[in-house]
């Protein structure tokens, strides 16, 4: 296979706070996700472009839900967000590639439009200091 499209994805799971791992694929319309690495400028007078070297490896989500208050979705597995700090494993598989990661999520600010509906645009980190790697 080469190219493919962002459709198809088969696995976006997040865990809920008890850590037990709870599919919500069919209640995120659309995620943004990076992997960035920190960097370090170490350019020396004697050069005429930037030199840099690499540091920490990073994560962040933010997963844009429709609110779903049925068992074991989407609100179930974010709703303790805001009283407590637990780390959530979240794994994504798009292509038979998953990318599983440690995450705090760091709120769950949910809005309702003046149309009617009724979302929120969940973000989180990187929380155990593992380096995200593609599988």
């Amino acid at each position: 296979m080469a190219k493919q499209s962002g459709l198809g994805w088969t696995t976006c799971s997040v865990d809920d706070a008890s850590g037990t791992p709870q599919t919500i694929i069919n209640d995120v319309t659309n995620l943004q996700f990076a992997t960035p690495r920190a960097t370090q400028d170490v350019t020396g007078i004697d050069k005429s472009a930037m030199e840099r070297l690499l540091l920490l490896a990073d994560f962040s989500i933010t997963l844009n839900i429709v609110f779903n208050p049925a068992s074991n979705q989407s609100h179930d597995v974010f709703k303790t967000v805001p009283s407590t700090s637990v780390q959530r494993t979240t794994t994504l598989t798009v292509a038979a590639k998953t990318l599983a990661n440690e995450v705090l999520y760091t709120d769950y600010p949910l809005q309702r439009s003046d149309s009617g509906e009724f979302t929120a645009s969940v973000p989180g980190v990187l929380g155990n200091g593992a380096v995200p790697t593609w599988s």
